[in-house]
């Protein structure tokens, strides 16, 4: 579950690979782990469930 502190995904390795997501008041802040100071991509709520639903279908 998100919160409004920046989470990694447990199921992240240890190569870098990985991005970390934070939830804001209507939408899911995402950042690349290797460059958090870095630009970040903002998404509604709908659309970051409906990613995570497609990726679990997969």
């Amino acid at each position: 579950m998100l919160t409004r502190e920046w989470h990694k995904s447990s199921y992240s390795g240890h190569e870098g690979a990985c991005v970390e997501a934070r939830l804001l008041d209507a939408s899911v802040e995402v950042r690349d782990t290797k460059d958090r100071g870095g630009p970040t991509l903002t998404v509604g709520l709908a659309e970051w469930h409906r990613l995570l639903t497609d990726v679990a279908a997969e």
